[in-house]
């Protein structure tokens, strides 16, 4: 049914749920599993520092990509122990929907397993969640868990 299987990861509790889907999933139909981090350009303006460690020196998006190379290796060791063999992680720097849709074609990947997130309603009509963005964009089917 799927060949090809992407699991957006960014250490939530969300993601983690998403994932162990996706591993499911993906040992099902014997597909190849893709977990993706995405990271974002700091910006001064955006003050974008959920990722980064306030004990870590140096310039903020390396101290990001770090991190965010530390989550993916973690979430392709869960896949890999929960029995996706071949699970590959790969990090991203960009807006995340964005980022995930272009991963997405590029790779030909014909799922995406994402988690949801809890935005209220206020935070979710200003700005949307980023799963909303992607079941919004993508040209394959997405599983929102």
């Amino acid at each position: 049914m799927f060949k090809s299987i992407l699991v957006p990861y960014d250490g939530s509790a969300g993601a983690e749920r998403a994932l162990r889907q996706a591993v499911g999933l993906a040992r099902l139909c014997d597909a190849q599993l893709s977990v993706l981090t995405v990271f974002r350009h700091h910006s001064m303006l955006e003050a974008s520092l959920s990722m980064v460690r306030k004990d870590e020196p140096g310039p903020v998006d390396d101290a990001m990509r770090g991190y965010a190379r530390e989550v993916a290796e973690y979430a392709k060791r869960l896949a890999r122990e929960a029995g996706a063999e071949g699970a590959r992680a790969f990090i991203k720097a960009g807006p995340p929907a964005r980022t995930i849709i272009r991963f997405a074609r590029e790779h030909e990947n014909d799922l995406i397993v994402i988690g949801s997130r809890g935005l209220g309603s206020v935070e979710n009509y200003l700005l949307g969640s980023v799963s909303h963005k992607v079941t919004g964009l993508a040209d394959c089917p997405v599983l929102v868990v």
